[in-house]
């Protein structure tokens, strides 16, 4: 599933050039936008790719509830990969009343029927993958699909995507190469990421597929904010902990060298502490190819810690005792 990943993106990008929404009479005035888990992390790169470029906010949301705020001047993706997720159906049913734009991106299941029974706008996404984490290529791209046919962004943000595939098929063999050498650092130890604020969505990444794939513990932080508050807690020596830094070449000055002054106290109290660099012009291809570079990592992570990567039973677990509620 990790390999097909430029392939996906590529599948992703032939799904996105067919999407058309029907007409919504009102000006949209935010963007909002209901996942959790594999599909709530495509809203959080969804919501850093535009940062800069779409005049609209752009909220992502994680959880049951709908906002208050949310009106018929509101663009509202639910995105889910089964179609089932039950905190985004829940937040789908609060959605209706609300006058919203709502389309729903899913492979099938429950959110599916219910856009088709409400005639709402709805991307059908291809089935098949048995670990919706790893469909993160179908989420981004098909949001962003969306979200071009409703004229809020322009067509060079998916025109990056195809770059960004070229990039990963042609350093593939580079990709895996490092890979393989961060999980030998991150192996018996309790990973730690820090990123630069605007890619907080891969260091999210980063942490969830260690979490999942990996079967370990690990956390993340973002600079500047991690310099206000998380730095003091850099006080006893740490051996078990391994920080990697994520970096672009191109990084806020300031960001930049606040990162270069946090790597040298940290340093101080743990002896693992790793630079990952992206490669790629736009924001969109490094963001992929760090992405691509972490899932790697944290499958030859499961390899060494001879864990299976797709297994969840504790997840399924919970789902069986909510049920029962």
């Amino acid at each position: 599933m990790i390999a097909r990943f430029p392939e996906q993106l590529g599948e992703a990008l032939a799904l996105a050039e067919k999407i058309s929404l029907n007409k919504h009479t009102a000006p949209f005035r935010a963007v909002f936008i209901s996942g959790l888990g594999g599909s709530g992390i495509g809203g959080g790169f969804v919501q850093d790719f535009l940062r800069t470029s779409c005049k609209l906010p752009v909220v992502v949301s994680k959880g049951y509830h709908a906002p208050a705020w949310i009106n018929k001047h509101t663009l509202a993706i639910c995105s889910s990969y089964s179609g089932n997720t039950e905190e985004t159906i829940s937040t789908f049913e609060q959605l209706l009343g609300t006058g919203a734009k709502i389309i729903c991106i899913a492979s099938g299941g429950k959110l599916i029927d219910l856009a088709k029974k409400h005639g709402l706008d709805h991307v059908q996404l291809p089935g098949g993958w048995s670990s919706p984490r790893a469909c993160l290529g179908y989420s981004v791209v098909a949001q962003l699909g969306v979200l071009r046919a409703a004229k809020l962004i322009p067509g060079k943000m998916l025109t990056a995507v195809k770059t960004a595939q070229k990039l990963l098929v042609k350093d593939d063999a580079d990709i895996q190469k490092k890979a393989k050498k961060i999980a030998g650092f991150l192996a018996d130890k309790t990973p730690v990421i820090y990123a630069p604020d605007h890619i907080e969505s891969v260091a999210v990444r980063w942490r969830q597929q260690i979490n999942e794939n990996a079967k370990m513990l690990c956390w993340h932080h973002v600079v500047p904010e991690m310099n206000h508050n998380e730095l003091v807690g850099w006080r006893n020596n740490r051996p078990e902990l391994a920080v990697v830094w994520l970096r672009n070449r191109d990084d806020f000055e300031r960001t930049a060298t606040r990162i270069n002054i946090n790597k040298e106290i940290v340093e101080h109290f743990t002896g693992t502490s790793i630079e990952v660099w992206s490669k790629g012009k736009s924001l969109v291809e490094k963001a992929f190819y760090l992405v691509h570079l972490g899932d790697w990592v944290s499958y030859y992570l499961a390899e060494i810690r001879d864990v299976d990567p797709v297994e969840i039973k504790v997840i399924d677990y919970l789902k069986g005792e909510l049920a029962k509620v």
